[in-house]
């Protein structure tokens, strides 16, 4: 064999070993499968904003959704609802909005904030809350006009505050607040401490503090039941995420944890 066939040769043989290190590289970098099922994880992070009656029963779906999940992060924010309208509007990143009423999803939807139909997937209705023992002796709806009674409510613009009015009017009693607050928590807060002799939150929140108050049901609460849409929004980058927890909220493993917590059923 003459050197110029040896030379083509070995040219030959080196491209062959490049050609298959290439292509073992390359089938290292597929996913290897097991079961039909990738072993890759795709991660993703997603931001809810949720009313703040939520927050217990979002942060135990939030932590359920992301073991489902792997790889995937929830962040949750938690406020009055029309507070966090506002703060979409003013152009706050999130993907998912939770409204503790109908009408601050609608604000969301018409400033074209939203992505398809809202979804309806739980009721709450209001109670009275008041310290241990009821101090100041309130049985009912009417005994919150009381002179001198401590009574806070939540702001009128307020999901909480809305339904509260809704039932005093079906009452016909005028309610004197003492303070009116941005959030149902806040509401509660001021109960707890013993700022105030009584305040109108959700059963749910009575029930969620796990007996530091005393809650105390009316009638009239039938007239002003809440209920609590979730919708996508249009600005998500992770919208396949999100609306698998949006399907994960009112699908059986969400339903079950709302109603644990004393929600009603959409």
């Amino acid at each position: 064999m003459n050197g110029r066939a040896v030379r083509l040769r070995s040219k030959l043989a080196a491209a062959g070993v490049l050609t298959l290190a290439l292509l073992l590289t390359a089938c290292g970098a597929m996913p290897r499968t097991g079961g039909g099922v990738s072993t890759s994880s795709t991660s993703a992070s997603i931001t809810v904003f949720a009313a703040a009656s939520l927050k217990a029963t979002f942060t135990d779906l939030a932590h359920q959704f992301e073991a489902a999940h792997g790889g995937t992060k929830v962040n949750l924010s938690f406020g009055g609802s029309s507070d966090l309208v506002a703060q979409l509007q003013s152009g706050a990143p999130a993907d998912v909005f939770a409204s503790a009423d109908e009408a601050n999803m609608t604000k969301a939807t018409n400033a074209e904030l939203v992505s398809g139909s809202p979804q309806i997937f739980a009721t709450n209705v209001l109670e009275i809350a008041v310290p241990k023992g009821n101090p100041a002796g309130i049985h009912s709806l009417q005994e919150l006009a009381k002179p001198g009674l401590r009574l806070v409510l939540c702001a009128q613009q307020v999901p909480c505050g809305s339904a509260s009015h809704k039932a005093a009017d079906a009452a016909g009693v005028a309610l004197k607040p003492v303070s009116e607050e941005q959030s149902v928590t806040d509401v509660l807060g001021k109960v707890i401490s013993g700022d105030a002799d009584a305040g109108l939150v959700y059963v749910t929140d009575v029930k969620g503090t796990g007996g530091k108050v005393d809650g105390v049901a009316f009638p009239e609460s039938k007239a002003a039941v809440n209920r609590y849409p979730i919708a996508m929004l249009r600005q998500s980058k992770a919208s396949s995420v999100a609306q698998d927890f949006v399907e994960f909220v009112r699908g059986a493993e969400g339903q079950k944890v709302l109603g644990n917590a004393g929600f009603g059923a959409p």
